[in-house]
This record gives structure tokens, sequence and C-alpha cells, in this order.
């Protein structure tokens, strides 16, 4: 019934993962949607039991997921995830083992959607390496200058890798002629290697395994295949999300509550300062001590002697 409500909303109201074409056939952009198409039968939000596969963008693998209403109270175990096998047949097997009592039009829809993945993947490792084999043949016309410097650094490597060469041939011709004794002095660690390996390839030398380095030739076995995990639709990226948004409302609230903090605190800070102020100014009603000002020492200066004349004295001089 729940089921039913859902797709009447997601069909007839909105539904944000719904794309709609000039057609009357409608794409889903779910990533858990099995065929890709929105419909009833596709739809992973408006079916309670749902299966499909994905695989995962970093490293390859595929997995099964299926989602029960056993577990539908648990939002982050929702969804029941299988790694499948990288072999093809295999993979196929787990599918049906996984899916044996689900509606056959999941079991088909999984294991189409299980065999374009793998075409898919088989076809981007091809062009991989048909883009590492051309390589610079691809690139596009370089400028004069450019060029004659990657011209200039080829010539040099290749003329490095044949003295390189030249190298090697004449320390195994050393070697075979035993001037080194049992094992050469101020050699390079890469190039006493290449040369063991010349000899190994030609039958004259034998492997020494205690010297090796635990270097051990093991054959690649799959680890974690049909391991069963519980995961959330929601990616983790979507969950930081939402909680940076739900921290960010709470620091902005606590921001504004610290702003107001410090305003009240620079307020009582300047209430504090004037009355310190106010209590270090002296009060008009107490009396002032008026300090006589010391007499300062008069300098020493030359000795100036003045004489004063008067004219009468002169004129009465004269009439006597």
């Amino acid at each position: 019934m729940s089921d039913e409500i859902v797709w009447q909303v997601i069909n007839q109201q909105f539904c944000s993962y719904k794309l709609k074409t000039t057609k009357d056939q409608n794409f889903c952009r779910n990533e858990y949607n099995v065929s890709g198409l929105c419909n009833r039968q596709s739809c992973p939000l408006a079916n309670s039991r749902y299966a499909t596969v994905r695989s995962d963008p970093e490293t390859g693998v595929m997995y099964l997921y299926m989602k029960t209403v056993e577990r539908a109270h648990m939002p982050s175990k929702w969804w029941e995830r299988v790694r499948l096998s990288s072999n093809y047949a295999k993979a196929l097997e787990q599918v049906d083992e996984r899916l044996i009592y689900w509606p056959k039009f999941l079991t088909h829809k999984c294991k189409q959607r299980l065999t374009r993945l793998t075409q898919v993947s088989i076809r981007m490792k091809n062009i991989a390496k048909e883009d590492e084999r051309l390589g610079e043949r691809i690139v596009p016309k370089l400028a004069p200058k450019i060029r004659r410097r990657e011209e200039t650094r080829e010539r040099k490597a290749e003329s490095a890798a044949r003295v390189e060469r030249a190298i090697e041939r004449e320390l195994i011709e050393r070697l075979r002629s035993g001037a080194y004794g049992d094992r050469p002095l101020n050699v390079e660690e890469g190039i006493w290697k290449k040369v063991l390996r010349g000899l190994e390839r030609a039958g004259d030398g034998q492997r020494d395994v205690d010297m090796d380095d635990g270097e051990e030739i093991e054959e690649e076995e799959e680890e974690g295949v049909g391991e069963v995990e519980y995961v959330s639709d929601l990616d983790e990226e979507e969950d930081l999300e939402d909680m940076e948004d739900w921290l960010g409302v709470d620091s902005a609230d606590s921001s504004d509550y610290d702003d107001d903090d410090d305003e009240s605190d620079d307020d009582d800070s300047e209430d504090d300062e004037e009355a310190s102020a106010d209590e270090k100014k002296p009060k008009p009603s107490a009396k002032r001590k008026h300090v006589a000002p010391q007499a300062k020492p008069r300098k020493k200066g030359p000795r100036i002697e003045i004489e004063y004349e008067t004219e009468g004295a002169g004129k009465d001089q004269v009439m006597a």
C-alpha cells in the first residue's frame, strides 16, 4: 500500500530523479535504478523489495545491491551489498543464487545490467591501452622550439641507453671471464640485477634463493568475493554535507551569542575604566596644596661696568 502511494506521488506530482523527454518514455537518474527507465517496476523508491548491480567507480568492482522491507526501519543498513566475482560466468551464478526467490523481472534486469557494465569496463580498458600505446602520436602539432627541445631530449636518452647496454655487455663479458671473482664491486644495483637476469636466461647462472629479498611470484586471488555488507542508499558525502549545514546553523547562532557576550563585556570594561578614571580625578571641594617653585641658581657670566654721564655737570665745569 505504501509503495502505491509513493508511486502515485512520484508519477503524478514531482520527482527530482525524473527526466522527461519529448517521447512518452521518461528516464530515471537514480543511481540504483536497474533499467534507467521511470516506471512502476524499475523505480527504486516505490519498491520496498528491490535489487540492482553497481560498479565501484574507483576500483571497478561489481556489487549486487538488494533491498528488503525487513530492514526498512534501519536506513543505514537498508541495502545488502554482495561483491561479485570478476569472472563473468561466476558473477552470473552468484546473481542467480542470491535472487533465486525474487521476481523474474529483477533477476533478468540485474543480469542484463551486469552484462552491460562488464562490456563497458572491457571497452574502457581497451581504450586506455590504446591511448597508452599511441601516446605522443596523437599529440597536436607542437611549436618549433618545443619540437627541437623534445628531439634533443630523445637523442640524449637514446645515447644514454646505448651506453648502458654497452656497459651491460662489457660486464657480462668480464663476469664470464672471471675478472671480478664471485661478485663485482662498484657496480650499480640495477645494472647488476639486469646482468644476473641475462645470465639466468642464458643458462649460465642460477638464482640464489637465500639472497632474494622476499620476491615471490604468487597467483592473484580475489579477496572479499561473496562478502555481505549492509549500507545506506545515501553516500557519505551527502551525510557530511548535511552535518556541515547543521553545524553551520549552530555555529552561526553561537557566533551571535558570542558577539552579544563580547559587546556586553566591552560595555562592562568601559564602565569600569570610566569609574576608575573618576576615582583618580581630585574632588573640587578638596584643598589643593600650592608648592613654591624652587629658585634656580643664576648662571655666572662676564663682569660689566656701567658709567653714567650728565650734561649739567659738564657745563658748570666750563663756566668756572
